[in-house]
């Protein structure tokens, strides 16, 4: 027969082990809840993103970037005018350049409308840089027209629900949702008033205001990145890294970022998100500064946009 210390030591081995056997599993119970949280609100972001891009009025519904450089400009979809729209009735009216102030006339039956009501005379067209822009709908609420400032010039943008890169968008395709790559970083503030330079797709140079840079992490070798302000507080980082081109579009990504807390951002590279110009020809989209191409590979995110044989870009 077993001695009895020995017999009361074996009891407290079995004992051990079953509290240990607990523990792991309590603790895989947990890191299943964590993935699995983590992987529905990846879904969810996922599901909004592509909800976002399909909206009536959203970034794969442009048909149109038009330089407004004279005077005068008849616009409409028909062979006749200056500024012609891929979309739209075919004389819309004439727009007008006096001073820094421009105006549109409306072609008779062009159907323009203005807050829902029907154009009947001459309107002033504020452009996206004024705190209330001006926006015009024509053929029947499908299509939309705005005015744009980018560097000194401006453009007529147009929008229709229409637009083939809506109606043939290609599924958006991302890297496996990764834990690891949603990491703490700290947040270096700038001194006010600071800028950068910042280009964008059509080579207008712009001085947007920088409240600050992330700092984070990766495998032990520390990055920055440059932010820029956003108009609820927020920090907007365009970026590239070694998938640019190779995996990723070529021109860069998006990433938003919640207000520092603490001097703490959340940087979750897996919502890494292509910019409008990998959608549509007609997008102003910033490029990432130089100080925002890392030499890291951000295997994470949403990659490439590869349009199918049906989906014009």
């Amino acid at each position: 027969m077993p001695k009895p210390h020995l017999a009361m030591m074996a009891a407290m081995a079995v004992l051990l082990c079953a509290c240990q056997a607990a523990e792991h599993a309590q603790s895989d119970d947990s890191a299943q809840i964590v993935d699995a949280a983590f992987v529905a609100e990846n879904q969810a972001w996922r599901a909004q993103r592509k909800e976002d891009l399909l909206r009536p009025d959203g970034w794969t519904s442009l048909v149109g970037l038009h330089p407004v450089e004279l005077k005068a400009h008849y616009i409409g979809a028909g062979p006749g005018s200056g500024i012609r729209l891929a979309a739209g009735p075919e004389k819309m009216g004439m727009l007008s350049k006096q001073g820094k102030q421009f105006f549109l006339t409306p072609e008779s039956g062009s159907g323009l409308l203005l807050d829902d009501e029907p154009i009947k005379a001459r309107i002033e067209l504020r452009d996206d840089r004024d705190p209330a822009p001006t926006t015009l709908v024509f053929d029947e609420g499908k299509g939309k027209l705005s005015l744009v400032e980018r560097g000194g010039r401006h453009y007529l943008r147009v929008r229709h629900e229409d637009a083939p890169t809506r109606i043939h968008m290609s599924p958006l395709e991302y890297w496996p949702a990764e834990p690891s790559w949603r990491v703490e970083a700290s947040f270096v503030p700038n001194p006010p008033g600071t800028t950068l330079p910042i280009v964008d797709m059509i080579g207008v140079t712009t001085a947007i205001p920088s409240p600050g840079a992330v700092e984070f992490e990766r495998d032990g070798v520390p990055y920055r990145l440059e932010a820029l302000a956003t108009l609820d507080g927020g920090l907007f980082i365009p970026l590239a890294d070694r998938t640019s081109g190779h995996g990723s579009y070529s021109a860069g990504r998006f990433l938003e970022v919640a207000a520092p807390v603490d001097g703490k951002v959340v940087l979750d590279f897996n919502r890494a998100h292509n910019p409008p110009s990998a959608f549509t020809l007609y997008a102003t989209c910033p490029l990432p500064p130089a100080q925002n191409r890392l030499d890291l590979a951000i295997e994470a995110g949403e990659k490439a946009y590869r349009k199918t044989d049906s989906s014009p870009l």
